[in-house]
């Protein structure tokens, strides 16, 4: 459900004269405006030695139990550097040692009944020592899958559909 669906009355002066114009919500009444922008999301391709994509499975929904990237939420005052490598610390206990831009996509994240509009910036990361490695946080398994053989209609996200399909094409 698209966000100004839960946007009946003006959050500052609660009158109805709230109306939604495509980015953001206008009172005519108070004159408050909100703009509602894409929140800043991070997405990390790893690779083992052999070639093979890490991939998670999700522990919660939306789309629990699918095949997603490791990533997250950027933070407030964090850079998406920063964010992923919190994000592959928080959730695979790994250390990144370099990291390579290599796409973005928009998404629309879905919690609770409320679509969110993210922008998922996409890098490729090195890791020097994966004896660290551990399923953590919003993760409840990991694999190691040879590009040929992912099966992108088992991955939940759209735009992590679109980002690991883009990443099999470049390393073909």
């Amino acid at each position: 459900m698209h966000i100004k669906e839960h946007f009946k009355s003006c959050p500052k002066c609660k009158s109805d004269a709230i109306q939604f114009d495509k980015k953001h919500f206008v009172c005519s009444n108070c004159g408050f405006d909100l703009y509602i922008n894409a929140s800043a999301a991070v997405a990390v391709l790893i690779t083992n030695q052999q070639g093979e994509l890490l991939l998670t499975v999700r522990k919660f929904d939306p789309f629990k139990g699918t095949y997603d990237l490791p990533g997250g939420f950027v933070d407030i005052n964090e850079t998406v550097e920063d964010a992923a490598i919190r994000e592959i610390k928080e959730e695979l206990n790994l250390d990144i040692i370099s990291l390579e831009y290599f796409c973005s996509f928009p998404n629309t994240y879905t919690y609770k009944e409320v679509d969110y509009y993210t922008l998922d910036m996409v890098f490729k990361a090195q890791i020097k020592d994966f004896s660290p490695l551990q399923a953590n946080d919003d993760v409840s398994s990991i694999e190691f899958i040879s590009p040929k053989k992912i099966d992108t209609t088992t991955i939940g996200l759209t735009s992590i559909k679109a980002i690991v399909s883009k990443y099999i094409e470049s390393v073909r």
